[in-house]
């Protein structure tokens, strides 16, 4: 009789802190012991053969059977996004549920898990995304799902159908400060994008180049320092997503000086891609467009420097889907002008290789580095850790078989996701996930897939510690309470 589920012998067992060698054993889904010399027997046992053995990856920016504020449906549904993301060494994703106006919030998470749960072949947590925060949304809906396990939520500073104002933004970090929620952030200042966007489309300017230039840089720093000094006047935690150039990231480092809970993310399109690749014929360039949009190599540079020093939190993809035609990126076809085009790149399958190759290979980050921004720093982030995000004693065995000399092209045809194409068409990168482990399910070997649709399970979230506040709320909310004021939380 076994003793043992799963045991992989001869790992190199790597985790944010620590690389060692030894055996991982699993039991009814968890890891049950690792050691050097690990005894007994398995019902399946694989030899890792010195291999890297790393956490599966956490991805928590993901946009997956979504439909967009223009209203276009993302390519991928639950089943292909979470296949992809299982072939890429990814074994927790955290998508949106995403509200529109008019929309309630708690039919928004009922229609998202009635999407889920027959298709996901990986486990997934929700985050949400607040488009019309009524009194009602505010008052009843976010506490209650809160306190159900959504602990965060996406707001919008731009995009006509989705932005909010300041003081609807500040309501809602006032709410996530006193639930113990987390607070994404969209920071680009909506009417320097609209400005720039009028005046080059009414001189002609509308290839998919120009959308590069309406995005300009200083509308990604002003927002993410207003959207700072947000988060600052009410004490409340806060991380700004995809972010992509030098002010704002420098904007971030200073605040996180000051002792301010602000965290950072970044993507694969803003160390793998530039404003260039969206400089081709006719629309062709729409496969490269997103927001905020890749820029130079200064910029990459500038995120780099980031991700090595710890101002940048998490690496996630964005994936956000859409095929290349009227029903996805270009909705009038070749007449399609930037303003009109879906805005997003996918990157699921992608991101943990491209950031191995780029990042561990040529020494910009640690293999320890690459395994906090790619999977510890979300689960913690999110309040998933350590039952997710690491390789312990307790934890899911959630863990990927990583083989760092293996060489790969980047083609669409041999990932999985539903777009019809990748940004990355034909580039050369250095290791691979081979063998992927979900709570301890061998859901990836050999190329092949071996999970059943709707095997994977929802991740109610505890509320992460970095979603307490620190006391520190800006001097004239303090003189209010000096006053007699009432005490807004």
């Amino acid at each position: 009789m076994s003793d043992y589920d799963l045991i992989v012998r001869n790992a190199r067992i790597v985790t944010e802190d620590r690389q060692t060698e030894g055996d991982i054993a699993v039991k009814d889904g968890r890891i049950a012991a690792i050691e050097s010399d690990l005894g007994g027997k398995g019902s399946r046992e694989i030899d890792a053969g010195g291999k890297f053995v790393l956490p599966g990856g956490v991805d928590s920016h993901v946009h997956v059977e979504q439909r967009s504020g223009f209203g276009i449906m993302c390519a991928d549904d639950f089943y292909s996004g979470t296949v992809s993301a299982a072939f890429g060494g990814t074994t927790t994703i955290i998508p949106f549920a995403a509200q529109h106006r008019g929309m309630s919030l708690r039919k928004v998470v009922q229609d998202y898990h009635e999407a889920a749960t027959p298709k996901a072949v990986i486990d997934y947590a929700f985050h949400l995304i607040v488009s019309d925060p009524t009194p009602q949304a505010l008052g009843q809906e976010l506490p209650a799902l809160i306190k159900d396990g959504y602990t965060s939520f996406k707001i919008y500073m731009t995009y006509d159908a989705l932005k909010l104002s300041d003081y609807q933004i500040l309501d809602i970090l006032a709410l996530a400060r006193r639930e113990g929620a987390l607070v994404m952030v969209h920071a680009e200042n909506h009417d320097m994008i609209q400005w720039l966007a009028h005046h080059l489309v009414d001189q002609g300017h509308v290839a998919p180049k120009f959308h590069a230039i309406a995005h300009a840089r200083i509308a990604e720093a002003e927002a993410t320092n207003r959207a700072i000094s947000l988060a600052r006047l009410v004490d409340a935690p806060m991380l700004i997503v995809h972010m992509s150039e030098a002010e704002a990231i420098e904007t971030l480092r200073q605040a996180q000086k000051k002792g301010l809970k602000i965290f950072g993310e970044t993507c694969p399109q803003y160390i793998g891609l530039t404003a260039d690749d969206l400089d081709k014929p006719g629309v062709e360039g729409a496969m490269w467009c997103c927001s905020p949009p890749p820029r130079d190599s200064a910029a990459q540079e500038a995120v780099w420097a980031a991700l090595k020093d710890g101002t940048l939190h998490t690496f996630s993809s964005d994936h956000a889907p859409y095929q290349f035609n009227e029903k996805g990126k270009i909705p009038k076809g070749d007449k399609t002008t930037f303003k009109e085009m879906a805005n997003g790149v996918p990157g699921l399958e992608i991101r943990l290789p491209l950031l191995f190759s780029e990042g561990v290979q040529k020494g910009r980050i640690s293999l320890q580095q690459f395994v906090a921004l790619t999977s510890t720093n979300h689960a913690r982030l999110y309040g998933l850790y350590p039952r997710k995000g690491t390789i312990a004693v307790g934890s899911d065995a959630d863990f990927v078989i990583w083989d760092a000399n293996r060489d790969v092209t980047i083609r669409w045809q041999d990932l999985h996701d539903n777009v019809g194409y990748t940004p990355y068409e034909g580039r050369q990168i250095k290791g691979w996930p081979v063998t992927v482990v979900s709570r301890g399910r061998v859901i990836v070997e050999d190329g092949k897939l071996h999970a059943e649709r709707g095997s994977g399970q929802f991740l109610p979230c505890a509320s992460p510690d970095s979603s307490k506040p620190l006391g520190r709320s800006a001097p004239e909310l303090q003189a209010m309470s000096r006053f007699g004021a009432k005490p807004l939380f």
